[in-house]
């Protein structure tokens, strides 16, 4: 607490000093361009003494300023409006006046007029100059937004709003549920108010994602109950000829068509609900950031308004500006240390992924804060926010990386501002934090191995191969969430890819093969009589854990190196189980991936490291998300004690459908049976087996 204390008087020091040294500079200037104005002596003055006048008379001005003005004001109260805007002119220019009399020992000299407009730079200067300081600190912000509450608190309060607990669901997009723990650990851990409420006030444990271990997959089950025939973040469609990318608005809005459809439900939040910053509405009324809304055009696109909401305030628009700014030049700096550093794994970090990096860590994180503090203060029933800074900033800095230790850190002090909010509310709020997926760390697999998946698939087909190896486009979800703010039009059209050489995807560690002049998915015999060297290729390289391809003899069929095979419709196993690696569960979660309509014909999973949870991204991202393997398919979820514990029986939580069925409880509970319930809340059938086992660990690896 004192060190705390001293740390705020440093800073409160410094900005002095940096306000009064604008102020100095800025009356030098005058001087030197106001023939009426002077600060030296007739006679004349070094440059040494001219500056220790300034300096005097600067400090003289600011503080008459800061000790006589207030008593001014309060004097003045019954003055009109207009004459004592006029009043402040000649008030400042007199304060000027006694300050270079008292403090100049007769350098200052000033006519009155050229004093009141002198006074006015002063002021203007150190005015900006206290303002750009007080927008990069979290604690005058912190007391903005929480007298803010106040106000509005008092307004809903006397409005009375209900008595039953709102609850806020807040995703923590990418953090895994080892990164969590060890942020909330130690005398001085990163995450100090995680680390308060996991030592009283809340529960965490970890759940397991399913095969696709990404935000689309993720969200959409969390919100809207279902990730059925949701394979990768990426897949192509035969019977369109085009791609499904889960962060385009166009796509986005179709999986949450398809997952209402299939569920009969609108979704988490479909009661007073709102939905910030998500890929998925949730069925909320209240949207902003929202992708799956993002495609509509005009004066209704709602997805848009959290921005124009925001930005409508000065102070927000220039605290934002600022950090934005500060964001972009810190990444250019970490960049350069890693570089000079020669840290590996390392992916380049140049062209515009400074920019949205920024817009990730800074623009949308401080849009969806105050877009949640917001919905608390109006008195909403069910809040579902995203903040996905971390992940975008993991994606390049790898998972436990000193850079996004600063990411956590400041998201920590993010969490702390909606707690405080939530004091101000004019109901209870229960904070829920979660995340989607975590992320697992591991050189890409064109720098591990000099080649992309798809370089590797050409090879096995017999086709020409590039001579140096091109770069797979990273799936990092801010980029399209930036052209959406910016009411950009979606990335380069993907067209009709009908045609005979196979279509390689990447979904981080998950690679995705189709054969796009087959309809149908392709068998295993089919590829054999077409390119009899490519699975023997493919589940032989040292770089790949397994390949998932479907026998017209034995159903699904998974391949592993040494001619290792899993038929998983019998069980049956020859030579190693190429499986094993992954946990007992991994079977489980590649059977139910693939019964998918839109399953590809080739699903290819990179290795892990038992050791270090490390895989290969078959996209550039040294930290990455999307198939099995590491910490990336255990995140987190973590509750107020007062609610029921998720599972009953101890069994660990898996797939983010059974999670939607926990959160759907926690809103019954708190708002009893009157909480409208949708056909989607029935618990998603799994087939027999798909259960896991007894110890969380076991589930997956990492």
């Amino acid at each position: 607490m004192r060190t705390a204390r001293w740390k705020a008087l440093g800073g409160a020091l410094l900005r002095v000093l940096a306000v009064w040294a604008v102020s100095s500079l800025t009356l030098l200037a005058l001087a030197a361009v106001l023939p009426d104005f002077r600060l030296q002596a007739a006679g004349g003055d070094s440059l040494t003494r001219t500056a220790l006048t300034a300096a005097l008379g600067a400090g003289a001005f600011g503080l008459l300023s800061a000790l006589v003005w207030p008593l001014l004001v309060r004097a003045l109260l019954l003055v009109p409006a207009l004459v004592l805007g006029l009043l402040v002119f000649f008030l400042n220019g007199s304060l000027l006046l006694v300050a270079l009399d008292v403090m100049t020992a007769g350098r200052g000299r000033s006519t009155p007029e050229t004093a009141v407009i002198v006074a006015a730079v002063m002021s203007a200067a150190s005015s900006a100059t206290s303002t750009f300081l007080a927008v990069r600190n979290d604690e005058a912000y912190r007391r903005r937004l929480v007298r803010l509450a106040g106000r509005r608190g008092r307004r809903a309060r006397a409005g009375r709003g209900p008595a039953t607990p709102g609850t806020v669901f807040l995703q923590i997009d990418g953090v895994g549920h080892d990164v969590l723990q060890a942020a909330t650990r130690g005398e001085q851990p990163l995450m100090p108010t995680v680390a308060r409420w996991i030592e009283s006030s809340h529960r965490l444990t970890p759940w397991h994602t399913d095969w696709s271990s990404q935000t689309g997959a993720s969200q959409l089950a969390l919100l809207h109950g279902s990730n059925e025939d949701l394979p990768a973040f990426r897949w192509y469609e035969k019977e369109t000829g085009g791609l499904v990318v889960s962060n385009r608005p166009s796509s986005a809005a179709e999986l949450q068509r398809r997952a209402v459809a299939r569920t009969g439900d609108e979704g988490l939040l479909a009661h007073d609900g709102a939905s910030r910053g998500n890929l998925f509405s949730g069925g909320a009324d209240q949207v902003a950031l929202v992708m799956s809304v993002a495609a509509r055009r005009g004066r209704r696109n709602r997805s848009r308004a959290g921005y124009f909401a925001y930005f409508s305030d000065p102070a927000n628009a220039t605290r934002t500006a600022v950090s934005f700014v500060a964001d972009v030049l810190r990444e250019v700096g970490q960049a350069l240390r890693s570089r000079c550093r020669r840290e590996r794994p390392r992916v380049k970090r140049g062209g515009l992924y400074p920019v949205i990096r920024a817009f990730a860590t800074v623009v949308e994180r401080d849009v969806v804060v105050a877009a949640v503090v917001g919905d608390m203060l109006a008195g909403r029933t069910a809040v579902y926010a995203d903040l996905v800074a971390y992940d975008e900033v993991a994606h390049h800095s790898g998972p436990v990386h000193r850079d996004t230790h600063q990411v956590l850190r400041r998201l920590d002090r993010c969490i702390a501002l909606i707690a405080e909010a939530a004091r101000h509310a004019p109901r209870p709020y229960r904070v829920v934090l979660l995340s989607d997926h975590g992320q697992s760390p591991g050189a890409t697999f064109r720098d591990r191995y000099g080649l992309t998946l798809g370089d590797l698939v050409r090879a096995g087909c017999g086709l020409p191969v590039r001579g140096k190896a091109g770069r797979t486009p990273s799936g990092a979800e801010a980029r399209e969430a930036a052209r959406a703010a910016l009411g950009r039009p979606e990335g380069p059209s993907d067209g009709d890819r009908r045609g005979a050489q196979p279509i390689v995807l990447a979904s981080g560690n998950l690679g995705l093969v189709s054969f796009p002049d087959v309809p149908g998915r392709i068998t295993r015999e089919e590829v054999d009589r077409r390119y009899p060297a490519l699975l023997d290729t493919l589940a032989g390289h040292p770089g790949i854990g397994f390949v998932l391809v479907r026998s017209a003899a034995h159903g699904p069929v998974v391949l592993g190196p040494d001619g290792g095979e899993h038929h998983l419709d019998g069980g049956r196993v020859i030579g190693a189980d190429p499986l094993a690696p992954f946990g007992p569960g991994a079977a489980a979660a590649v059977r139910r991936t693939d019964r998918f309509p839109h399953v590809a014909d080739l699903m290819i999973n990179s290795v892990c490291e038992p050791a270090t949870g490390a895989v290969h991204a078959f996209e550039e991202q040294i930290g990455s998300h999307g198939g099995l393997g590491g910490p990336q398919s255990r995140p987190f979820l973590l509750w107020p004690a007062e609610l029921s514990p998720p599972v009953a029986d101890g069994t660990p939580l898996t797939g983010a459908e059974q999670v939607h069925q926990v959160l759907r409880r926690w809103l019954r509970e708190a708002h009893g049976p009157h909480l409208p319930v949708g056909a989607g809340t029935q618990r998603p059938h799994r087939e027999p087996g798909s259960e896991p086992g007894p110890e969380p660990a076991d589930r997956f690896t990492g």
